[in-house]
């Protein structure tokens, strides 16, 4: 590989915000489905699944949710490979147009009743056309904000994906709480569980329309430039930043099920298992969320200034001691459920601001959209996308609601050792360099 570091021009203010809004608008987008999805979760269980049993249907949903992981990889690898070659914006492009067709469709499904065991087919295969956009996404989109950031403000420009996650579950959360309120059951399973999939359409096309005005990111085009780019990064990133790639996996596992525990799993966990009303748990959820969306900010400030490894142990560390207390609190009171909610909120957003700079910074300029992808998604597929489904059945096999919170602390020591282990802090590396630094 070629071992230079080129200087490249500093975008303009007005051109960093224009990137800002482009990235923001996409992500959001691709985002929103799997809050839609956590928000309907009940709902969709009476509806694409027989209802012999009300947990079996549940674990079904969820077992399809974990489906649209399965595609990630294959997404991972379609678009890290794609990015990397073509081009960071091209394949962010691409990749909202693909989100936002498939839950669209999901909100045009029959239902159960109407086409028998076709309807959880569709859906099914629709989620994993999600999850193969979703593959490259967020690392996609990463690397594309990064790319145009200035010195010393990545995290907080890095931010603005993480938040634009945690925007899209409060948006999902109050458009599900509205929706709930508004209407009788009997409406909620007709059509109103179909609005938050019906608006992807729209929402896509303006994410296609912004993401299709930005030029690429300077250190893309430098690359082209002086004939940098690589045939076959995947196989490259695999080779050369190995030690990279699982030490992203190895505490990404926490920031996975942290994540999908507090934005999926929390409503159907509140109204099944621990006996709260729907419209309790997805209050619940849409104040964890909101919590979430404004620590974002001040979490990447507070990792632009000490380090992402700080902020990565300090994340871990609060799981590790934190996550029990929390889960107990959410099966006191709504008042202790929303205090749980909001300090696993917290911590998930620590550990997401550091995650997504660092994931981007640990990577040679010509391997970062293959490698952070391969990484990333390993842990999402593994462990977020299973995160519902485990935390379900380790409530009915321990028979205990507390099982989920004993699973997250133990993911949350093993993340910790691998940041103390592993982990070289990132946020002085240059991401023009070609060269992978591993001391």
């Amino acid at each position: 590989m070629p071992r230079t570091t080129e200087t490249t021009s500093a975008p303009s203010p007005a051109v960093r915000r224009k990137v800002t809004l482009a990235t923001a608008i996409g992500n959001f987008v691709e985002w929103f489905d799997s809050g839609a999805y956590a928000i309907m979760s009940a709902t969709i269980a009476g509806i694409f699944f027989p209802q012999y049993d009300k947990t079996a249907a549940l674990l079904a949903t969820w077992a399809v949710f974990a489906g649209g992981f399965i595609a990630r990889p294959a997404g991972a690898v379609f678009f890290g490979r794609y990015g990397d070659r073509i081009g960071r914006n091209r394949m962010l492009a691409l990749s909202v147009l693909c989100m936002s067709g498939s839950t669209l469709l999901i909100g045009l499904l029959p239902s159960y009743t109407t086409i028998g065991v076709a309807a959880p087919v569709l859906l099914f295969l629709l989620r994993a056309v999600q999850g193969f956009s979703t593959g490259g996404e967020y690392t996609g989109a990463s690397a594309f904000i990064m790319e145009y950031a200035p010195e010393g403000r990545r995290a907080r420009y890095a931010s603005v994906v993480a938040l634009t996650v945690g925007l899209a579950s409060v948006t999902g959360s109050l458009t599900g709480l509205l929706i709930t309120w508004s209407v009788d059951d009997a409406s909620l399973r007709s059509w109103g569980w179909r609005i938050p999939f019906l608006l992807a359409g729209p929402l896509g096309l303006i994410g296609l329309y912004l993401r299709n005005r930005i030029e690429d990111t300077p250190v893309f085009r430098a690359m082209e430039r002086r004939e940098a780019v690589l045939h076959a990064p995947i196989r490259e990133a695999w080779r050369v930043c190995r030690r990279q790639v699982l030490t992203l996996f190895g505490y990404s596992i926490t920031n996975a099920v942290g994540y999908y525990l507090m934005s999926s799993y929390l409503i159907a966990y509140m109204s099944e298992e621990v006996g709260y009303s729907k419209t309790e748990a997805m209050l619940t959820g849409f104040v964890s969320m909101l919590a979430y969306s404004a620590a974002c900010p001040l979490m990447a400030a507070a990792s632009d200034r000490w380090g992402r490894k700080p902020m990565l142990l300090t994340a871990c560390t609060g799981f590790a001691v934190c996550t029990l207390p929390a889960f107990w609190l959410i099966g006191t009171s709504l008042a202790g459920a929303l205090v749980g909610a909001t300090v696993l909120a917290v911590f998930v957003s620590v550990i997401g601001t550091s995650n997504v700079p660092a994931m981007v910074e640990m990577f040679p300029a010509q391997l970062r959209a293959s490698g952070s992808a391969l990484g990333y998604t390993a842990a999402y597929v593994l462990f977020g996308g299973t995160a519902p489904f485990v935390a379900t059945g380790l409530v009915t096999v321990a028979g205990t609601p507390l099982a989920p919170g004993f699973y997250l602390m133990a993911l949350a020591v093993v993340s910790a050792l691998v940041v103390l282990a592993s982990f070289r802090e990132t946020k002085q590396l240059s991401l023009t360099r070609t060269t992978v630094i591993d001391d």
